[in-house]
């Protein structure tokens, strides 16, 4: 594990991901005392019309979780840009060796993010979903190329996309380093536990829908991935993700578990 970074601009989100009955709440409320940051739960930002389809055991589709991603990051955002004001800086941790408050800014989320489509939402990019055949999604043309040559649209299909220039009068909040906790286990263990919740929106029966549409973010190539074991005990997994952010550069500031202590005395 990398030396923590003092000092380290952040800020930071840790969005803890997995299937239902992982238990993506438990580990994210831990990890929220442990950190001293604010916890989302997805869940509870779910529409109505999200939550009565799930009641009725039908999973949710690319129409129905995009917004509510959106919701989720914006939340994110917001709640970053509030401890910003209330710290007086734009970095994600005051000082450093002797500095003062070193606290660290950000935001525990819990979420299923089954997908690299929905994690890239929660990071914070401009994406666009693709159709279930795998392809890219292609939108019309826009206005200004409707009567263009074939070439000139072969070469604006192949640019880059364009973003939208940000408000230059909207406050300015630093880039905010995302992180997922991927909890993993067996699919008997994750039914055993999902039988075992009464009264939750989400069926029992849906568990094969997600596991058929879980992308392993261990398996596709993208950074900032942290995984769990469901068998290990909360507070294994809680340091397991601490080391597993603190290994990337991020500081805990006066915030540190007693293994790196130990490991790394200050003078």
């Amino acid at each position: 594990m990398s030396i923590p970074a003092e000092g380290q601009k952040g800020p930071v989100c840790i969005v803890v991901m997995g299937v239902s009955g992982t238990g993506k709440s438990t580990l994210g409320t831990a990890l929220s005392q442990s950190l001293s940051l604010p916890y989302i739960e997805g869940d509870d930002l779910h529409p109505p019309s999200n939550i009565a389809k799930m009641s009725q055991g039908t999973p949710l589709d690319d129409a129905d979780r995009e917004p509510w991603l959106r919701l989720i990051r914006r939340r994110v955002e917001e709640s970053v840009a509030g401890q910003i004001r209330e710290g007086g800086s734009g970095d994600g941790v005051k000082g450093g060796e002797g500095g003062g408050d070193e606290k660290l800014k950000g935001v525990i989320v819990g979420c299923s993010s089954l997908k690299r489509y929905y994690r890239d939402i929660l990071r914070g990019l401009a994406v666009s979903p693709k159709p279930d055949n795998g392809e890219a999604a292609h939108s019309p043309p826009p206005e200004s190329l409707r009567d263009a040559s074939p070439a000139t649209l072969a070469a604006a299909a192949t640019s880059p996309p364009c973003r939208a220039s940000p408000n230059p009068t909207a406050p300015s909040t630093p880039k905010i380093q995302t992180f997922f906790a991927f909890i993993s286990g067996p699919p008997a263990l994750l039914y055993a536990r999902m039988e075992a919740r009464p009264g939750h929106f989400m069926k029992a029966s849906m568990l094969d829908s997600q596991l058929a549409v879980l992308e392993d973010p261990t398996m596709t190539g993208e950074e900032g991935v942290i995984q769990v074991s469901i068998e290990d005990a909360t507070e294994v997994q809680v340091e397991k993700v601490r080391e597993g952010v603190s290994g990337s550069g991020v500081g805990f500031g006066v915030i540190r578990t007693e293994r790196e202590a130990e490991a790394y005395p200050r003078s």
